[in-house]
């Protein structure tokens, strides 16, 4: 029994009694493609007379059945919703009575499948891609990507010293492996939002994989460096607590919303950070240029159970194209002597080392650059690379880019 299926075993599965027909259309709502987040939302939001155990067992409903789908079926390929839900529940959650409790009956079921794509329930295109990447290593990563992701925090100060203040009001955390301000919350359900004034501007919630694509950067205090596609604003804070008041952190997204986001938080932590639009002044030159490019979210699929059932296989034969544009537009922003990085949270090889030899191929004066951190999360090229099933974070790639001088060989 994997993790992720050993969890399922704590859920109060008895709170379903009399929620079958409460929890049908969701179900259906989210088994035919919206997000179980927005559909769970609106339905917790129209029963709110819902017990705290009621409400737990309904998540975790919505988001299993999202999840867990292909193994379900392959129980009972014609299962309704419902009778999906009770397969969770009594074959993975082992509540014995879970189809009395939603008023539904099953017949006889198939055996549990051995084949990983249906053990951890992945779409075939998802498995291929892990298997030319992982190999046999394929079936340890979809496990793990099956398990919630833990609430990581990024201290601004001294990770000590926040993790002595936040045990003071009850909230456990242990260090991280890889970045020095990581903090992972070990506390169940941790009331972050409740901790009062006096933690405004000590800690971010941000993944530690995602605070070593910040530390790729590599920025100094009193540096400019644009995030090229800043969305929200995660590593944009934390290259602004790293450049200090005398840099400045440029900001540029598409999605103007986001980066609306980004203004408050900024604001709240009393970051400088500079919000350009969707494209920086054609004058601007930076020391250091970060692209996160949109990618096909392959590495972060445990932040969104039923993530891997939305995304369309055509995002990672047309995304490169989109990749290899945004990197061109960073090269003109990169001051002559400056590191460009290019960062996805994807683990495919076509849009993370495909696209680093095409922009290499296109531009001789680019070399890659291999960043000072753990050999334990570089490949020999010195490319970033983390697995949640290796490393414990969310998947990330990251790269860094300098130009050679001129004249050098």
């Amino acid at each position: 029994m994997t993790d992720a299926e050993r969890r399922l075993t704590t859920v109060p599965w008895a709170s379903l009694t009399g929620l079958g027909p409460t929890l049908e259309r969701p179900l259906t709502d989210v088994l035919s493609g919206l997000p179980a987040e927005r559909v769970l939302d609106r339905l917790l939001r129209s029963n709110r007379h819902f017990t705290p155990e009621q409400r737990a067992v309904t998540a975790e409903s919505l988001f299993g059945v999202g999840l867990w789908r292909r193994r379900l079926r392959a129980h009972l390929p014609d299962a309704t919703p419902l009778q999906l839900l009770a397969i969770l529940a009594r074959e993975l959650g082992q509540c014995a009575t879970a189809p009395a409790l939603l008023g539904v009956e099953l017949p006889p079921l198939g055996p549990t499948p051995t084949d990983w794509r249906d053990r951890h329930s992945f779409p075939d295109w998802i498995a291929a891609h892990f298997e030319a990447r992982f190999g046999a290593g394929a079936a340890d990563l979809a496990a793990a990507l099956n398990r919630p992701g833990p609430v990581c925090l990024r201290a601004r100060g001294d990770r000590d010293e926040l993790a002595t203040r936040l045990r003071a009001h009850g909230i456990e955390t242990t260090p991280g492996r890889w970045s020095p301000r990581a903090l992972h919350v070990t506390t169940h359900r941790p009331n972050l939002l409740g901790l009062g004034p006096d933690f405004l501007g000590t800690f971010e919630v941000q993944d530690e994989g995602s605070q070593l694509l910040g530390a790729l950067v590599d920025v100094h205090p009193g540096d400019d460096v644009l995030d090229l596609c800043a969305g929200a604003g995660g590593k944009a804070l934390q290259l602004a607590s790293l450049v200090g008041p005398q840099g400045r952190v440029h900001a540029t997204d598409v999605d103007l919303e986001r980066l609306e986001r980004l203004r408050t938080r900024a604001s709240k932590a009393n970051a400088r950070v500079l919000i350009h639009g969707r494209q920086a002044p054609p004058s601007l030159r930076v020391p250091r240029v970060l692209v996160d490019a949109p990618c096909s979210e392959l590495g972060a699929l445990r932040r969104g159970p039923d993530l891997r059932w939305r995304l369309e296989p055509s995002l990672v034969t047309t995304l490169p194209a989109v990749q290899r544009e945004l990197l061109e537009t960073g090269l003109r922003h990169l001051a002559p002597d400056g590191k460009l990085v290019y960062a996805t949270c994807t683990l495919t090889r076509v849009e993370n080392e495909d696209v680093v030899d095409a922009l290499l191929a296109a531009h001789p004066e680019l070399v890659l650059v291999r960043p000072e951190l753990p050999d334990a999360v570089l490949d020999a090229r010195g490319l970033l690379l983390l697995a949640p099933h290796l490393h414990g974070t969310d998947g990330f790639f990251g790269a860094v880019f300098s130009r050679r001088a001129a004249g050098a060989s």
